[in-house]
């Protein structure tokens, strides 16, 4: 039986995080390290954490890292051959990593796996699965619907999100790119997308498994405001602060730099412009300040650019005829 390690970056949420490590200690599956990375948190995470929790590890940033670096943190300081990332927001059903560790045993390019992700309600579907959409915007398939039981075929999908996504190392090991497994230049947002589609091009393979349950809270960790217009409060972006927001905006690019094909994008071309015409809007007249960050914009497009050049050197090792 292989080691599982589960990887919990939590930042201030710490009744979230430890109702997330109660269901995670009552997993079926009896092989399981838990790793929790404390990014910077104020509110006395660690104190608590080593106060009511025995057998956690725990790793502490000394100033808030963000996600993809504190992940990465994560995979350095972990054991298992499979790796499990789980935001804090989330619990899990009792089978859920024994019924997804079962998964990987129906092929050996299968490198990432998910089961369905219910909402708090156990009714509203929040993903069973990740996709990459034509407007190149990552897609949390069944998103908001009710759940009628139309996603309980086990299948191969485009990718897993992080919400309670398992890993194989070979995976994380094969596909790192500059040293880095999650590019740590995006800090949040777009990271498992952009993980995701690099996986595909190497030629790893993602699955859903519906019979592996979780429930999350949505949000819960990024949201940080409503607005007075309730109109907007449906949407995400702008529920999230202005340094968040920044990260959306600047990893879309980073992402479709890094691993979108010329041919493809002109396919998705319509799809492409119309998001970016509903983005800019909403930047024109609720962010304009982002023009202010145009420095930093353009310095991470330019390191998007040579990770490109990075992921085409790693993909002529794969398949030597590219």
């Amino acid at each position: 039986m292989e080691l599982v390690s589960v990887i919990i970056v939590t930042h201030n949420q710490k009744n979230l995080l430890f109702r997330c490590l109660d269901s995670v200690r009552l997993q079926s599956y009896p092989k399981i390290e838990i790793l929790v990375i404390d990014d910077y948190s104020q509110d006395g995470t660690f104190k608590e954490i080593k106060d009511k929790f025995s057998n956690i590890k725990i790793i502490v940033n000394e100033d808030e890292k963000l996600l993809s670096s504190s992940q990465n943190i994560g995979i350095k300081n972990t054991q298992g051959r499979f790796i499990f990332f789980l935001e804090n927001d989330v619990i899990l059903e009792e089978n859920y990593t024994e019924e997804l560790v079962k998964t990987f045993e129906y092929d050996p390019r299968i490198g990432m796996v998910v089961g369905k992700i219910l909402r708090m309600d156990r009714i509203t579907l929040d993903s069973t699965g990740l996709f990459l959409g034509r407007s190149r915007k990552p897609i949390e398939r069944g998103f908001n619907q009710k759940d009628n039981g139309q996603y309980m075929k086990s299948e191969y999908i485009f990718g897993v999100g992080q919400v309670a996504g398992i890993f194989r190392r070979e995976l994380l090991e094969d596909i790192k790119l500059d040293g880095e497994y999650f590019d740590e230049n995006y800090g949040i947002f777009y990271e498992d997308l952009d993980l995701a589609w690099r996986a595909n091009l190497l030629g790893w393979k993602a699955y859903y498994n519906p019979k592996a349950v979780a429930y999350h809270i949505r949000g819960a960790t990024t949201r940080t405001r409503l607005l007075h217009l309730r109109f907007f409060n449906k949407y995400y972006l702008p529920c999230i602060s202005k340094n968040l927001q920044f990260h959306y905006i600047k990893n879309r690019y980073m992402t479709i730099i890094k691993n979108e094909s010329l041919m493809d994008y002109l396919k998705n071309i319509g799809y492409i412009l119309l998001y970016e015409l509903k983005l800019w809007t909403y930047i024109l007249f609720f962010y304009p300040e982002i023009f202010l960050k145009l420095p930093q914009i353009i310095k991470s497009l330019g390191i998007a650019f040579r990770k490109r050049k990075s992921l085409r050197l790693l993909r002529k090792s794969h398949f030597p005829k590219i």
